[in-house]
């Protein structure tokens, strides 16, 4: 039998365990909605820009591939939208993503974010149609989706093993996206992101 001394620390012990996933769940939310969100003011000023003007758009900044004018873009195209369906089709998934990859300090969550940002970036440069615009956030989409199911298996936790399950079951279709399959949509991106994605997790957790 177990005497009721030995239930007195039962409160502190839950309340210690449920702040140890709050707080690190506020943090990954804020991050996501800071970066949506500073997505979504730059696509309302793309909007005001085009219909104030006919000759320039922000849109000019993205990657333009194998032009030094395209540079930029390898860190300005993931802000970059052509229309709000773009945006959302985006920025929903990137909530989710950025969350669950924020949320698990393991998953050295800055340090990935920057190297999914820069290989998806430099990747699509390099290998993309030299006469096409390159914007959007959906490399990192793509490549975000590839770190959490490579970190699965690369990290050997459950919960790393859960996350990859979820997301899998999420975003496993997107699949089909890295392929020439669909007229105006930057494959290349996609391609390069899902690289970049599997390249981060080798880095961070080999």
């Amino acid at each position: 039998m177990l005497r009721a001394s030995a239930f007195a620390n039962m409160p502190a012990v839950t309340s210690n365990r449920i702040k140890a996933i709050a707080h690190p769940l506020q943090h990954a939310l804020s991050v996501s909605f800071c970066f949506v969100s500073a997505i979504c003011v730059v696509w309302l000023v793309s909007v005001a820009v085009d219909r104030a003007s006919d000759r320039f758009s922000l849109l000019y900044f993205g990657i333009w591939p194998r032009s030094l004018n395209g540079l930029i873009g390898i860190f300005l195209s993931p802000f970059l939208h052509g229309n709000a369906m773009h945006l959302w089709s985006n920025a929903v998934p990137l909530f989710v993503l950025l969350t669950l990859l924020f949320w698990n300090v393991g998953y050295r969550p800055t340090q990935t974010l920057g190297l999914i940002w820069l290989g998806s970036g430099v990747g699509t440069w390099l290998i993309g149609g030299g006469d096409e615009l390159h914007v959007g956030a959906s490399g990192l989409v793509y490549g975000l989706v590839a770190y959490l199911v490579a970190a699965g298996f690369l990290m050997q936790s459950w919960r790393s093993a859960a996350v990859a399950v979820v997301v899998f079951f999420l975003y496993g279709g997107i699949a089909w996206g890295v392929l020439p399959t669909q007229p105006g949509v930057s494959w290349q991106g996609h391609l390069c992101g899902a690289a970049a994605g599997v390249w981060a997790a080798r880095k961070a957790h080999r």
